[in-house]
């Protein structure tokens, strides 16, 4: 067995999570408010999202890849608005109020788990920044086998996980160092980076697509 496609698959998966977009601050804002699992599982969800459109990229599907390209506008549409909304949420949301609640129910980590699932595979860009990873790599080469290739998925998906493991570990050591009034403007400043990240980006893919082309 060759490892090195593991090895390499697990560099190209931390060096995908490792920017700190909307989904980011969302896992960091989790952390913070529900705890470093809450935290983690939420980042799972996009790693798992990641790792499917690495083996869109992996295996060369080019008939996703031509949707994506031919539905983009709509899906960025979709992607964004679901992200402003999400973070005009918890900039609105009392830190005090959301807590009392928690206290009364389980803090469900399927629903987020599948919340930053939902939110990361609305964003068709990351298939071709696997194609950019994998060809900067030189990692998928066309007498590869379809075993080697898995092995390199299995590498970004352990990759990503491992990342967001690290950031909701040590977010989480911050936890018992801010009180209700911080986690107050937490969630402001949380809220409106999501909100202001999700414009900007969106602002410059509208740019590059229909005003510089």
């Amino acid at each position: 067995m060759n490892w090195s496609y593991i090895v390499d698959g697990i560099i190209i998966g931390v060096s995908a999570s490792i920017p700190l977009g909307p989904i980011g601050v969302l896992c960091v804002q989790r952390t913070l408010n529900k705890g470093r699992l809450s935290g983690f599982v939420s980042g799972l969800g996009a790693a798992v999202s990641d790792t499917i459109y690495a083996i869109i990229a992996g295996f060369s599907l080019s008939f996703i890849v031509g949707f994506i390209e031919t539905q983009m506008l709509w899906i960025q549409i979709i992607g964004a608005s679901i992200l402003i909304g999400l973070g005009l949420k918890i900039f609105f949301t009392n830190p005090a109020i959301q807590l009392r609640r928690q206290k009364k129910r389980s803090t469900s980590l399927i629903q987020d788990f599948f919340s930053t699932f939902i939110l990361t595979i609305t964003n068709p860009l990351a298939v071709f920044l696997f194609l950019a990873f994998f060809a900067g790599f030189r990692v998928v080469e066309v007498e590869q086998s379809s075993f080697e290739r898995f092995m390199l998925i299995a590498g970004v998906f352990i990759g990503a996980s491992a990342w967001w493991f690290t950031l909701s570990s040590l977010i989480n050591l911050l936890r018992s160092r801010i009180n209700l009034r911080r986690l107050f403007w937490l969630n402001k400043i949380a809220g409106s980076t999501i909100v202001i990240l999700v414009c900007v980006a969106f602002s410059i893919w509208i740019a590059n697509e229909y005003i510089w082309m």
